[in-house]
């Protein structure tokens, strides 16, 4: 089995818990078409996903959730990326990691463009070769989709890269370009969404992204690290 030489982070859930900023997003751009919102606990299951297909879900209308998505990001652009926070230890731990000589990078379905300004906000550029995610027109949305194109755009070996990620897509994504996956429990994903999507290996905390790279043999069977 390839050691683990590159690894990509999702970014909701697993670097930054955004969700002040999502769901005050989503609630402005439901109020913006006459929608009452539901309250802000109610809309995590919308962080992580791609968000188009979370406004389809609960307006049951694509037309309406394009018009929702527009709502959205105009706020968000402005406000919402901002209302957000770094999980603790994630500078410390990726620090780490690429001292080691780790080559990481970020994948995620928040639109590029608002991924690069976060990872700089937070002050973690030097940490990362790249950041990948979907354009704002919607390509590449898909996890499948977007962790080809990044592993093609770096020229990586699947076999020797891992995701790293909250939910089930992060996982499924991976799966389905033969890279390893580690879930991450602290984020908004259970460990039953995680396992039963393909997790091989299960982190209760930031910390242990360091034993990411030597975490295998334990591909194929569910493992969790935890918290010393």
């Amino acid at each position: 089995m390839s050691q683990i030489e590159a690894i990509f982070f999702d970014l909701d859930g697993t670097l930054t818990d955004p969700k002040v900023g999502i769901t005050r997003c989503i609630r402005h751009a439901l109020r913006a078409l006459g929608v009452t919102p539901p309250d802000a606990d109610d809309l995590t299951w919308c962080i992580g996903p791609p968000l188009l297909e979370s406004f389809k879900s609960m307006l049951g209308d694509d037309a309406l959730a394009a018009v929702a998505l527009q709502h959205f990001r105009a706020r968000f652009s402005e406000i919402g990326l901002y209302e957000n926070r770094l999980y603790d230890g994630v500078p410390e731990a990726l620090g780490r990691l690429s001292g080691r000589g780790t080559t990481l990078y970020v994948a995620t379905s928040k639109p590029q463009v608002y991924a690069e300004q976060i990872v700089e906000h937070f002050g973690l550029a030097a940490c990362f070769e790249g950041v990948f995610g979907p354009t704002l027109q919607g390509d590449r949305v898909r996890k499948t989709d977007l962790l080809r194109w990044a592993l093609r755009e770096t020229a990586v070996k699947a076999e020797a890269a891992a995701m790293v990620g909250d939910r089930s897509h992060d996982m499924v994504g991976a799966t389905d370009n033969g890279m390893r996956t580690v879930g991450v429990l602290y984020g908004y994903g259970s460990r039953e969404e995680l396992e039963a999507s393909g997790a091989e290996l299960l982190i209760n905390n930031p910390g242990k992204f360091v034993e990411i790279p030597n975490a295998w043999p334990y591909a194929g069977r569910s493992h969790t690290t935890r918290s010393g």
